[in-house]
């Protein structure tokens, strides 16, 4: 790809951005309807959860394939494609006429959602190349998650307080429309010089291992943990797990690249994503009833609730790109792992009368450690791999993330679940304790991997990986 001038490459990642913004913006949206949704359809916590997990799910099971079909047969084609499907899903979730539906038109979004955030990153990859322009180039792709998150509650609360849960469906069309052109005209096409081949047995045994595990983990309260059902899909989870890295270790051109978890870093980038990310989807969806159904706040207030923790991650994603560029990722790590971890304290005592003051802390302290650990995680991930496969690099780094939401909604859905003993609205509180328990341990997770993962002899092992793979 020709080197491009300054002002091109920020529009550029302009450009890739507004994909970012409008999932980013769809995540928080959807939560925030949450309850208007149980209301309209008659839907229970699980059912609820299938609305959140079963995009996710489809967008983790993708995002690798899309990764790779984009370093072959084109960035910006696949980009544009994607664009294209989320936009058209989008508006069949606004039509959806029952809940059954709305969830299969989630996946279609969800399909269309996979060839976005990692195929944009790498065209923002192959753009930038000088390595710190790349880390606040990040910063700035951070910095739109916090956007997108802080527009999402108060949008979605007044869509869905003046016009119902059908209308929040509605803002994705318009920007997806815009990308696509603005993608046309701006961004140039780029290619990986040797793509790799399609691997259908390990794109069906990762659909596998995401598929079965959260199903048994959503399922299990309400089917019992012993029922057959449950025991052979957490079996099946286990069984394509092992088999997936087996698989690919034999294969020339893997799906999956055993060669990447080699480096100590881009390996614990991954599972920081996972727990990260299982934190932020697991605080939307309790957060969202929390305020909803036990403090009876309107869509519109709940969504302004969430103002704190949204503007606090749009204000420090972009310090964090810098300070990666800067002095790397432990720092950023450190801080995102412990205000994770201290912003759960608080919760994990909650009533249905905890001060707002205090609630409006843990929602600031959790936004500024979410804030600080996207750009690490996005740059190691990217920095330490060829450039040729940017894309399958970038792509396992969001399938992490994505992972980790679905599985945070499942675990604290399932734990919230489990300990309901009457009405949801009267004893959600106390019931999602557990759940908050299980968000504080994610955030000592990030702590812990942050210093584990990013000392002197964990970038040694990074060095081998770097080395493009030659091509038989």
């Amino acid at each position: 790809m020709p080197e491009l001038s300054h002002r091109r490459r920020q529009l550029v990642l302009a450009i890739c951005c507004l994909s970012l913004f409008i999932v980013g913006l769809d995540v928080t949206i959807v939560n925030i309807a949450l309850p208007s949704l149980r209301a309209d359809l008659d839907a229970s916590v699980s059912s609820l959860q299938w609305v959140l997990d079963a995009y996710t799910l489809v967008l983790a099971s993708l995002l690798i394939l899309s990764g790779s079909t984009a370093d072959r047969v084109g960035r910006r084609r696949t980009f544009q494609t994607g664009l294209a499907l989320f936009t058209v899903g989008s508006l069949l979730c606004s039509v959806a006429p029952g809940l059954g539906w709305l969830i299969v038109f989630r996946t279609v979004q969800a399909v269309g959602g996979s060839m976005l955030n990692p195929v944009a990153m790498s065209i923002i990859t192959n753009t930038f190349t000088e390595p710190r322009e790349r880390a606040r180039a990040i910063g700035v792709w951070g910095g739109v998650v916090g956007l997108s998150m802080a527009l999402g509650p108060v949008l979605g609360g007044v869509l869905v307080a003046g016009l119902g849960w059908r209308s929040i469906f509605w803002i994705n069309v318009p920007v997806g429309v815009a990308a696509i052109v603005l993608a046309a005209l701006y961004v140039p096409e780029s290619r990986a010089e040797h793509p790799r081949r399609v691997d259908p047995v390990g794109q069906v045994l990762v659909l596998l291992v995401l598929a079965s595990v959260t199903f048994g983990i959503i399922e299990g309260p309400n089917l019992g943990w012993g029922s057959p059902l449950i025991v052979g899909c957490f079996v099946l989870g286990a069984v394509a797990l092992v088999s997936l890295p087996a698989y690919e270790a034999r294969r020339a051109e893997p799906l999956l690249d055993p060669r990447f978890f080699r480096s100590v870093p881009f390996s614990g980038a991954t599972v920081i994503a996972v727990c990260a990310f299982g934190a932020l989807g697991g605080f939307l969806f309790l957060n969202s009833l929390y305020l909803q159904e036990v403090r009876d706040l309107s869509a519109l207030h709940a969504g302004l609730y969430t103002l704190p923790m949204a503007a606090l991650t749009a204000v420090i994603a972009p310090l964090s790109g810098r300070i990666v560029g800067a002095r790397g990722p432990r720092l950023p790590l450190i801080l995102a792992g412990s205000a994770i971890a201290l912003a759960m304290l608080p919760l994990t005592r909650l009533t249905a009368d905890t001060p707002v003051w205090l609630l409006f802390t843990a929602y600031a302290m959790f936004g500024f450690g979410f804030g600080m650990v996207n750009a690490p995680i996005t740059n190691t991930a990217v920095s330490g791999m060829p450039r040729a496969q940017a894309g399958v690099a970038a792509a396992i780094a969001s399938t992490s993330r994505q992972v980790g939401a679905a599985l945070g909604v499942a675990v604290v859905g399932a734990a919230v679940v489990s300990g309901l003993s009457g009405p949801a609205a009267q004893h959600f509180a106390q019931a999602s304790r557990t759940g908050w328990w299980i968000l504080f341990g994610c955030g000592l997770a990030v702590l812990a991997l942050g210093l584990a993962t990013t000392g002197r002899r964990a970038r040694a092992t990074a060095a081998p990986v770097e080395r493009p793979v030659p091509v038989p």
